[in-house]
Protein backbone atom coordinates (compact mmCIF):
# COMPACT_ATOMS: atom_id res chain seq x y z
CA UNK A 1 0.00 0.00 0.00
CA UNK A 2 1.19 3.28 -0.73
CA UNK A 3 0.59 7.28 0.55
CA UNK A 4 -1.14 9.84 -1.63
CA UNK A 5 0.27 13.12 -1.10
CA UNK A 6 -2.52 14.11 1.77
CA UNK A 7 -1.41 11.13 3.48
CA UNK A 8 -3.85 8.99 2.87
CA UNK A 9 -3.70 5.29 2.17
CA UNK A 10 -3.90 4.59 -1.36
CA UNK A 11 -5.08 0.86 -2.49
CA UNK A 12 -2.83 -0.88 -5.41
CA UNK A 13 -5.03 -3.50 -7.44
CA UNK A 14 -2.80 -7.20 -8.23
CA UNK A 15 -1.66 -7.32 -11.88
CA UNK A 16 -4.06 -9.13 -13.67
CA UNK A 17 -2.87 -12.51 -15.42
CA UNK A 18 -4.25 -12.38 -18.90
CA UNK A 19 -3.08 -15.45 -21.08
CA UNK A 20 -3.99 -15.93 -24.56
CA UNK A 21 -6.44 -18.60 -25.57
CA UNK A 22 -6.03 -19.47 -28.88
CA UNK A 23 -8.40 -22.81 -28.71
CA UNK A 24 -10.67 -24.41 -25.97
CA UNK A 25 -7.82 -26.39 -24.90
CA UNK A 26 -5.93 -23.28 -24.50
CA UNK A 27 -8.65 -21.69 -22.35
CA UNK A 28 -8.83 -24.64 -20.06
CA UNK A 29 -5.05 -24.14 -20.13
CA UNK A 30 -5.02 -21.02 -18.93
CA UNK A 31 -8.01 -21.37 -16.18
CA UNK A 32 -5.97 -24.28 -14.88
CA UNK A 33 -2.62 -22.27 -14.79
CA UNK A 34 -4.58 -19.43 -12.36
CA UNK A 35 -5.09 -16.87 -15.43
CA UNK A 36 -7.22 -14.19 -13.93
CA UNK A 37 -8.57 -13.57 -17.76
CA UNK A 38 -7.88 -15.16 -21.53
CA UNK A 39 -8.19 -13.42 -24.49
CA UNK A 40 -8.90 -14.74 -27.46
CA UNK A 41 -10.84 -14.53 -31.23
CA UNK A 42 -13.92 -15.67 -32.50
CA UNK A 43 -15.01 -15.59 -36.21
CA UNK A 44 -13.29 -13.26 -38.57
CA UNK A 45 -12.75 -9.46 -37.24
CA UNK A 46 -9.65 -11.17 -34.77
CA UNK A 47 -5.88 -10.96 -35.55
CA UNK A 48 -5.80 -14.17 -34.24
CA UNK A 49 -6.78 -15.88 -37.66
CA UNK A 50 -3.78 -18.69 -37.09
CA UNK A 51 -4.92 -19.90 -33.93
CA UNK A 52 -8.13 -22.67 -33.63
CA UNK A 53 -10.27 -19.66 -32.05
CA UNK A 54 -13.94 -20.24 -31.45
CA UNK A 55 -17.03 -20.74 -32.41
CA UNK A 56 -19.93 -18.87 -31.66
CA UNK A 57 -20.90 -21.85 -29.00
CA UNK A 58 -17.63 -22.63 -28.26
CA UNK A 59 -17.30 -19.10 -26.61
CA UNK A 60 -20.46 -19.15 -24.81
CA UNK A 61 -19.32 -22.59 -23.35
CA UNK A 62 -15.43 -20.54 -22.83
CA UNK A 63 -17.02 -17.58 -21.35
CA UNK A 64 -19.49 -19.75 -19.00
CA UNK A 65 -15.96 -22.52 -18.09
CA UNK A 66 -14.25 -19.06 -17.33
CA UNK A 67 -17.01 -17.29 -15.08
CA UNK A 68 -17.49 -20.30 -13.06
CA UNK A 69 -13.56 -20.30 -12.18
CA UNK A 70 -13.72 -16.48 -11.35
CA UNK A 71 -11.63 -15.50 -15.06
CA UNK A 72 -12.44 -12.97 -17.49
CA UNK A 73 -12.85 -13.75 -20.80
CA UNK A 74 -11.82 -10.26 -23.17
CA UNK A 75 -12.78 -11.20 -27.00
CA UNK A 76 -10.52 -9.61 -29.80
CA UNK A 77 -12.48 -7.59 -32.14
CA UNK A 78 -8.59 -5.93 -32.82
CA UNK A 79 -8.60 -5.83 -37.29
CA UNK A 80 -9.43 -2.77 -39.53
CA UNK A 81 -13.12 -3.08 -40.23
CA UNK A 82 -14.11 -1.85 -44.14
CA UNK A 83 -17.65 -0.10 -44.61
CA UNK A 84 -18.96 -3.22 -45.87
CA UNK A 85 -17.95 -5.60 -42.90
CA UNK A 86 -19.98 -3.07 -40.64
CA UNK A 87 -22.88 -5.10 -40.02
CA UNK A 88 -20.68 -8.06 -39.63
CA UNK A 89 -18.67 -6.51 -37.05
CA UNK A 90 -21.71 -5.58 -34.96
CA UNK A 91 -23.31 -8.82 -34.86
CA UNK A 92 -19.65 -10.73 -33.69
CA UNK A 93 -19.86 -7.83 -30.59
CA UNK A 94 -23.50 -8.70 -30.16
CA UNK A 95 -22.82 -12.23 -30.22
CA UNK A 96 -20.20 -11.73 -27.49
CA UNK A 97 -21.80 -9.60 -25.49
CA UNK A 98 -24.66 -12.67 -25.28
CA UNK A 99 -22.23 -14.86 -24.79
CA UNK A 100 -21.43 -12.66 -21.43
CA UNK A 101 -17.13 -11.60 -22.37
CA UNK A 102 -16.40 -9.27 -20.33
CA UNK A 103 -14.47 -6.81 -22.81
CA UNK A 104 -13.84 -6.21 -26.18
CA UNK A 105 -9.85 -5.65 -27.70
CA UNK A 106 -10.55 -3.29 -30.18
CA UNK A 107 -7.94 -1.75 -33.05
CA UNK A 108 -10.27 0.40 -34.92
CA UNK A 109 -11.03 3.57 -33.83
CA UNK A 110 -14.36 4.23 -35.97
CA UNK A 111 -15.38 0.68 -35.08
CA UNK A 112 -14.56 1.55 -31.27
CA UNK A 113 -17.02 4.47 -31.91
CA UNK A 114 -19.97 1.99 -33.09
CA UNK A 115 -19.38 -0.85 -30.68
CA UNK A 116 -19.46 1.95 -27.70
CA UNK A 117 -22.89 3.38 -29.29
CA UNK A 118 -24.80 0.11 -29.87
CA UNK A 119 -23.16 -1.76 -26.64
CA UNK A 120 -22.41 1.00 -24.21
CA UNK A 121 -22.42 -0.90 -21.23
CA UNK A 122 -19.67 -3.69 -23.08
CA UNK A 123 -16.40 -2.11 -21.90
CA UNK A 124 -13.65 -1.31 -24.44
CA UNK A 125 -9.60 -2.07 -23.98
CA UNK A 126 -7.91 -0.57 -27.16
CA UNK A 127 -5.76 -3.28 -28.66
CA UNK A 128 -1.80 -3.09 -28.65
CA UNK A 129 -2.58 -2.45 -32.32
CA UNK A 130 -3.72 1.45 -31.70
CA UNK A 131 -0.15 1.77 -30.75
CA UNK A 132 -1.28 4.14 -27.37
CA UNK A 133 2.70 4.88 -26.21
CA UNK A 134 1.68 8.20 -24.46
CA UNK A 135 0.39 9.47 -21.44
CA UNK A 136 -2.19 11.84 -23.52
CA UNK A 137 -3.52 8.67 -25.12
CA UNK A 138 -5.22 7.68 -21.95
CA UNK A 139 -7.25 10.58 -22.04
CA UNK A 140 -7.95 10.85 -25.79
CA UNK A 141 -9.16 6.89 -25.40
CA UNK A 142 -11.21 7.41 -22.23
CA UNK A 143 -13.13 10.37 -24.16
CA UNK A 144 -14.19 7.94 -26.58
CA UNK A 145 -15.62 5.58 -24.67
CA UNK A 146 -12.43 2.90 -23.89
CA UNK A 147 -11.70 1.70 -20.08
CA UNK A 148 -8.03 0.43 -20.54
CA UNK A 149 -5.39 0.55 -23.37
CA UNK A 150 -2.71 -2.16 -24.08
CA UNK A 151 0.18 0.01 -24.23
CA UNK A 152 3.00 0.04 -26.91
CA UNK A 153 5.25 -2.67 -26.30
CA UNK A 154 8.28 -0.85 -26.64
CA UNK A 155 7.51 0.93 -23.81
CA UNK A 156 10.55 1.38 -20.97
CA UNK A 157 9.77 0.84 -17.45
CA UNK A 158 10.28 4.65 -17.28
CA UNK A 159 8.21 5.13 -19.94
CA UNK A 160 4.95 2.86 -18.51
CA UNK A 161 5.22 4.21 -15.33
CA UNK A 162 4.58 7.79 -16.32
CA UNK A 163 2.00 6.86 -18.49
CA UNK A 164 0.58 4.35 -15.87
CA UNK A 165 1.08 8.10 -13.36
CA UNK A 166 -1.83 10.10 -15.39
CA UNK A 167 -3.76 7.46 -17.18
CA UNK A 168 -7.91 8.09 -16.46
CA UNK A 169 -8.22 4.05 -17.54
CA UNK A 170 -6.88 1.06 -16.97
CA UNK A 171 -3.05 0.51 -18.36
CA UNK A 172 -2.65 -3.39 -19.75
CA UNK A 173 1.17 -4.49 -20.74
CA UNK A 174 2.52 -7.08 -22.23
CA UNK A 175 5.44 -8.86 -20.26
CA UNK A 176 6.40 -10.99 -23.42
CA UNK A 177 7.43 -9.69 -27.05
CA UNK A 178 5.63 -10.52 -30.34
CA UNK A 179 6.38 -13.08 -32.30
CA UNK A 180 6.53 -11.52 -35.29
CA UNK A 181 8.87 -8.21 -36.72
CA UNK A 182 6.43 -5.65 -35.31
CA UNK A 183 6.38 -2.30 -33.92
CA UNK A 184 3.38 -2.56 -31.11
CA UNK A 185 1.31 -5.24 -33.43
CA UNK A 186 1.70 -2.74 -36.68
CA UNK A 187 3.42 -6.18 -38.29
CA UNK A 188 5.72 -6.33 -41.11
Amino acid sequence: MNQKQDGSALCRKAPELICPAGSPLALDAAIEGGADAVYLGSGDFNARMNAANFTNIELREGVRRAHSFGAKVYLTLNTLVYDREINAYLQAAYEAQAAGVDALIVADLGGAALLHRAFPALPLHASTQMSAHNAAAGGLLHALGFSRMVVARELSLEQLRAVTAVSPIEVEASIHGALCVCHSGQCL
